[in-house]
């Protein structure tokens, strides 16, 4: 299935995805696998708040012959008093406080072979997959500067590593422009380095000798910052440049020591939802759904300008699902704008084809009600994006990545276009009035195998659906 949106094919994967999801539901940073430490934190201005955002980085692959790496970081933004997520890495604050802060978190590694082209270096050796991390931070804010202290091990079976990181960051901010400069140094152990730019006896070739480059440090410099372009819009950018250790420098596979990257993005900050939620009589909307897979051919361009509304005819699979929902923002600015954050649990029927599994949608979406006859019968237009974890990849999207010799991915990027009518409005009904009927699409989608976050796949899926969705 051609879409928007890659994939990681790991269980382990998958479990470090729900542990994400569980940690919140959307912030940002688009932490590398160096000693990087979060150079985009501290994005949403309010406690509570969420935010959607995307950025992209540039930098120099350590790999020879491998070029220069382009990676797409969404970034689902939340910061709450307890749980946060920051694009690769979400997890639980055990303290925050003013001064100091721990985080209990789980991270995915940015490192690995490149994705889409191996070059001829790396012919005929094992696939270096990003790791799954568990980890431990100790953050100590002052007006001088912050400290900050991290351990991290990798738990999900790759490297089997460990690795210490410390840093330094100084934040100044002055009217819509904030700069973060910052130091940071990563003490990696034998068993990381020598997953990630070691040569095994079995890969050694003529032009390759066999190479176990053992524990190093890393170092990184980076400048980081922000521009205000509105209360909710900012725009991000960075350069950072990263030293390898010398010892993994002269690995027989690794080209250079210093690596520059460049980081561009946006983001969008909601707002807070806890005014909105401690709101008395602010809803909390439930949505039933059921929908068909689409053909191969169908993709949501195409769904969303009328030329493909059919479902599949061969090896057609559905889906039901249950979302639950709650407003951010409603009136935004006085216009018929309303912010509402979903999470969603959907269930695959197969048909046969595969196992059944379900999957974990969070998402935030914007509906618009300001139609000519909306005040006669109400009609919303909606659209939803956010991320999706699936227990394991649907069939159509399995099925198609199979077919290009390519994995499937658990984790991708979500889309909820819909359109629906007020029913009690249809039927006269005030009881009914905020009960709505309507169609959609159950969108999963990799970001055209850019992004490493979502597992550098290309493909995913399109599930016509309709729905009911009432708000109590």
């Amino acid at each position: 299935m051609n879409n928007l949106l890659p994939a990681t094919p790991q269980f382990l994967r998958l479990l470090a995805g729900l542990a994400l999801a569980a940690a919140g539901v959307c912030a940002m940073a688009p932490a590398r696998a160096d000693a990087s430490l979060e150079p985009l934190t501290n994005i949403l201005s309010v406690p509570g708040s969420a935010g959607l955002g995307v950025v992209t980085h540039f930098e120099r692959s350590p790999y020879v012959e491998a070029g220069n790496r382009y990676d797409i970081l969404p970034l689902y933004l939340y910061e709450g008093e307890r749980f946060f997520l920051h694009a690769n890495r979400g997890g639980a604050k055990l303290l925050n406080g003013d001064a100091q802060r721990v985080d209990l978190f789980v991270e995915q590694r940015l490192e690995g072979f490149p994705a889409d082209r191996l070059p001829a270096s790396l012919a005929g050796m094992a696939t270096r997959d990003s790791g799954i991390d568990l980890g431990l931070s100790w953050r100590w804010r002052q007006p001088w500067g912050t400290l900050q202290a991290e351990l991290l091990h990798d738990v999900g079976g790759f490297s089997k590593g460990s690795e210490a990181r410390l840093g330094y960051t100084y934040d100044w901010r002055s009217g819509p422009w904030s700069l973060r400069p910052s130091l940071s140094v990563a003490l990696r152990d034998a068993r990381l380095n020598n997953y990630y730019y070691g040569v095994r006896d079995s890969e050694a070739t003529a032009g390759r000798a066999a190479y176990a480059p053992g524990a190093g440090v890393n170092t990184s410099l980076g400048l980081f910052g922000s521009y205000d372009l509105s209360q909710r819009w900012r725009l991000l950018a960075g350069v950072s440049a990263t030293v390898l250790d010398r010892k993994v420098k002269d690995s027989p596979i690794v080209q250079k020591r210093v690596l520059p990257g460049v980081y561009v993005g946006a983001a969008y900050d909601f707002g807070g939802h806890q005014r909105e939620w401690a709101q008395d009589g602010s809803p909390t909307y439930f949505k039933l759904l059921y929908g068909k897979s689409t053909d191969d051919g169908c993709h949501l361009i195409k769904i969303l300008t009328a030329q493909c509304l059919s479902t599949a005819t061969v090896n057609p699979t559905s889906i039901s699902a249950i979302q639950v929902g709650k407003p951010f923002l409603q009136n935004v600015n006085g216009w018929p704008l309303d912010f509402v954050g979903y999470a969603g649990l959907t269930s695959h029927n197969e048909r046969g084809l595969q196992a059944n599994g379900v999957q974990l949608d969070l998402f935030m979406k914007a509906f618009y009600s300001g139609f000519p006859w909306s005040d006669r019968v109400k009609t919303r237009l909606g659209m939803g994006v956010g991320v999706s974890l699936a227990q394991r990849a649907p069939y159509i999207e399995a099925s198609s990545q199979a077919a290009s010799g390519k994995p499937a991915s658990r984790l991708l990027n979500y889309l909820d276009p819909t359109i629906d009518v007020s029913l009690g409005d249809l039927l006269g009904s005030r009881v009914l009035k905020d009960t709505f009927i309507g169609v959609g699409v159950s969108h999963r989608s990799g970001i055209f195998g850019s992004s490493r976050v979502l597992g550098n796949v290309n493909g995913g899926s399109n599930y016509l659906y309709t729905y009911v969705e009432s708000a109590l």
